[in-house]
């Protein structure tokens, strides 16, 4: 059995405008000790998926499953998801200023956490705040810990979080772009801190990110959502080496190469859908160089893709149709065919089958 199963997670809002829909049919699993990537554009329902599974999202709508160790946390009770965050499911959240109360020292926040759990004297939890300050790289932790969240840098303020949520062993800790906020050496200090705790205590990973640069050093297994919904699951090496989705391919395009000084960053054209007035069909195919009328009337579903192993893609096109050179054909047979629906699918085939 898995550490997390989440099957046909749904989450809506209502709003002034109507039923906003921000995650639809979310499905995957987390082994214990491993990490998975959860990547995709701003506003894809990347956060709200891991905020409701923990019950952080107040005034959902929500429906489907979500089981830690078999429990399922949708329907468990407010009074026992609070004794299972954070002692049992960890949380790093994007900006830890906003996290962390500005008015009590940080050494303060880690004790009041660990007390809230376990039935530990102050002195022993502030004993322990100490050496998780010094586990994630605080200098001088003995004095840092009488600090407030002011006086650190935003990558200091990272690792006191980190402290946070490994204070109790979590078996699971969720990461919601840990690294956003800061510049990229401080970000790879971070990346590279968190895999050698999750070595160390052989926590599982869910890493929420926009970036793949990231996902490529630390994830074993990833999830690509576009418009609150998955479009391809895959090991990290096939979805690299062998993506299916376009948009995958959009989004592994769009990462800076060595020789690009000079030259414009590439960049998927367009803007995601409205989620509440969502396109018909595909919803990536107002931005998609492969759409046929198929994806403009039907919505795919999650298909097994050839060449990788628990690949699946939510794609109209050929299971055969992956890897960067599939798509280049694909791109090159479309391109020099007009609109029409059946000239545009019969390329698509023939490529497929080139």
């Amino acid at each position: 059995m898995s550490l997390l199963e989440v099957e046909d997670l749904h989450v809506s809002f209502a709003t002034p405008d109507g039923v906003l829909p921000a995650v639809r049919g979310v499905s995957f699993d987390v082994e214990p000790g491993e990490t998975l990537g959860i990547v995709g554009e701003s506003g894809s329902g990347k956060s709200v998926s891991t905020q409701t599974i923990v019950g952080l999202t107040r005034g959902a709508r929500v429906s489907g499953q979500a089981r830690f160790e078999g429990r399922d946390l949708l329907t468990t009770p407010a009074s026992e998801l609070r004794r299972i965050r954070g002692a049992q499911i960890g949380m790093i959240f994007q900006d830890p200023l906003s996290s962390l109360h500005p008015n009590y020292r940080v050494g303060w926040q880690i004790v009041e956490m660990i007390r809230a759990h376990e039935s530990v004297s102050r002195k022993d939890a502030r004993q322990r705040a100490v050496e998780l300050l010094e586990l994630v790289g605080i200098p001088t932790p003995a004095q840092r810990v009488r600090d407030y969240p002011h006086q650190f840098s935003g990558g200091m303020r990272q690792r006191v979080m980190i402290a946070m949520a490994l204070a109790l062993n979590p078996k699971l800790l969720i990461a919601d772009e840990p690294t956003t906020a800061l510049d990229v050496t401080v970000q790879a200090q971070i990346m590279t801190l968190i895999k050698s705790l999750q070595r160390e205590f052989g926590t599982a990973v869910i890493l929420i990110t926009h970036d793949l640069g990231v996902i490529a050093d630390v994830a074993d297994r990833v999830v690509v959502m576009y418009a609150g919904k998955p479009l391809e699951y895959a090991d990290k090496r096939t979805l690299y080496h062998q993506p299916h989705h376009p948009y995958t391919e959009g989004l592994i395009n769009s990462l800076p190469q060595r020789g690009d000084r000079g030259s414009a960053l590439r960049s998927i054209p367009g803007l995601p859908p409205s989620l509440l007035r969502m396109p018909p069909g595909c919803p990536f195919q107002p931005r998609c160089d492969y759409a046929t009328d198929r994806c403009r009337s039907d919505e795919p579903p999650m298909r097994d893709v050839e060449g990788g192993q628990d690949h699946a893609s939510a794609c109209w096109l050929p299971p055969d149709a992956i890897g960067t050179d599939a798509q280049a054909v694909l791109r090159r047979r479309l391109a020099s065919h007009d609109d029409g629906t059946v000239e545009r699918e019969t390329a698509v085939d023939s490529a497929a089958s080139a």
